[in-house]
């Protein structure tokens, strides 16, 4: 009997029944998961600069590189969604992952640690897949919000990390093992997370509604309609601009938060790693928030709307920023960063709020583009902080004014598809075009 099961049109956040649901509520912790395998070491980084003797350099180096690799992954992530389908991608990204997670503990010297953490970098494409699998479970008018909620909470992994994974080394420690082998043995944790999470995938998902690619007839006939042209539509670069400033600021900020605080406010590893970990709780309702509102401008104004609503949320992000570089107390720096985290995460959930819509045939591969430039930022951005001239304080500037300069650059950006009548046309009847 043929599954005709379509996308839902309602978002039920407390229901795990229907494969929408499970799917939905799957793919954010996978991605919840993966967080802890890409920035499991961040927060133990105070730890790991003493041990392996690392200079301001290296370590920016370091920052540059768990993010540097992901950025050719989430494009080849976002076409092996079209052509195997998010299932069988995110099951093989799981295992393959685990891989440098689990070995990144027998590195005893700079490079090595480079290579290892290069190579765990491949895992944050996890994200594209989580966006692609919540795209073909849902319709037009609740998209935005549904694949804001995915990645907000599976984002929220970046702030469990760097509370969690401080806690888990200090319970080594408390076994006997020097502040060296800890760290090393507390990455098992989250790269056996990761297996388990790969069989949950495998068992419990679907590719869409109505069945897996293999069982539909999809990926021998939809991998063929992958269409590089989506390359020259200028909207694709302004989210990707855009992305790069919120997702990138926010990979950065994960990366360097206990750094900063340690360095700044002479605070503990555990204290520190808790109040990086408060930044990435944000996640548990701003980038839903972001797509909740993305969608309800989209409702009654249309793409435009969607573009206008980007655009003041990164103006905001940017000046939050600024603001938060010139923090001279503990108490003031939170406060700040709480303010600017709520309109970043904010701007991640508004961002993907109009990404499904520019291109329905295409949305691996779009998801992917957009999805590495918010690394291509998170890359470009650690070299501010890698550089020997240049203070955290002044980097954070530097990025908030960067922010402000895409934000005006989304202002200027028509986000609507137009006929050759001059009519503009809503995101609901945008995706029924572009399907047809």
């Amino acid at each position: 009997m043929t599954n005709t099961a379509k996308p839902l049109d309602k978002l039920k956040i407390f229901s795990l029944s229907g494969i929408q649901m499970k799917t939905f509520h799957i793919t954010w912790l996978m991605f919840f998961v993966c967080f802890f395998g890409w920035f499991g070491l961040a927060p133990l980084m105070p730890t790991i600069r003493v041990e392996l003797g690392l200079t301001k350099g290296q370590v920016g180096n370091i920052i540059i590189a768990s993010v540097a690799s992901t950025i050719i992954a989430r494009l080849v992530i976002g076409k092996l969604c079209d052509v195997w389908g998010p299932r069988k991608t995110a099951v093989r990204l799981l295992i393959v992952g685990s891989i440098p997670v689990f070995c990144v503990g027998l590195a005893h010297s700079y490079t090595t640690f480079l290579l290892f953490r290069l190579a765990i970098g491949i895992i944050g494409a996890s994200f594209v897949i989580t966006q692609y699998h919540t795209s073909q479970m849902f319709g037009p008018k609740i998209k935005g919000t549904a694949n804001a909620v995915t990645g907000g909470w599976g984002n929220l992994g970046g702030g469990v990390t760097n509370m969690v994974m401080p806690l888990i080394f200090a319970a080594i420690v408390g076994l006997g093992f020097t502040k060296g082998e800890a760290w090393r043995y507390a990455m098992i944790v989250p790269g056996t997370i990761m297996l388990i999470m790969a069989l949950i995938y495998y068992k419990y998902t679907k590719d869409t509604p109505a069945g897996n690619f293999d069982e539909i007839g999809h990926s021998k006939h939809e991998a063929k309609k992958t269409d590089w042209s989506v390359l020259a539509d200028w909207r694709v670069w302004a989210l990707t601009l855009a992305y790069a400033c919120c997702f990138g600021m926010e990979l950065t900020f994960d990366n360097v938060a206990s750094l900063h605080f340690v360095d700044s406010f002479q605070l503990t590893q555990s204290s520190a790693g808790f109040w990086a970990g408060v930044f990435g709780f944000m996640n548990i309702f701003a980038r839903a928030l972001g797509g909740v509102v993305s969608d309800k401008v989209g409702d009654k104004f249309g793409m435009r709307g969607k573009g206008l609503l980007l655009a003041g949320v990164l103006l905001l992000e940017g000046i939050g920023l600024i603001v938060f570089a010139q923090a001279g107390s503990l108490a003031f720096a939170i406060i700040s960063m709480l303010t600017f985290a709520l309109f970043l995460k904010m701007s991640n959930g508004a961002t993907y709020g109009i990404v499904p819509f520019i291109n329905t045939k295409n949305v691996g591969l779009i998801s992917g583009i957009v999805g590495a430039g918010g690394n291509l930022g998170g890359m470009l951005f650690g070299f501010l902080f890698k550089s020997s001239n240049i203070t955290y304080t002044q980097a954070f500037t530097c990025i908030g004014f960067a922010v402000i300069a895409v934000s005006a650059i989304i202002l200027l950006t028509r986000f609507t598809k137009v006929f050759k009548h001059g009519e503009e046309i809503s995101q609901e009847s945008l995706a029924v075009a572009e399907v047809v």
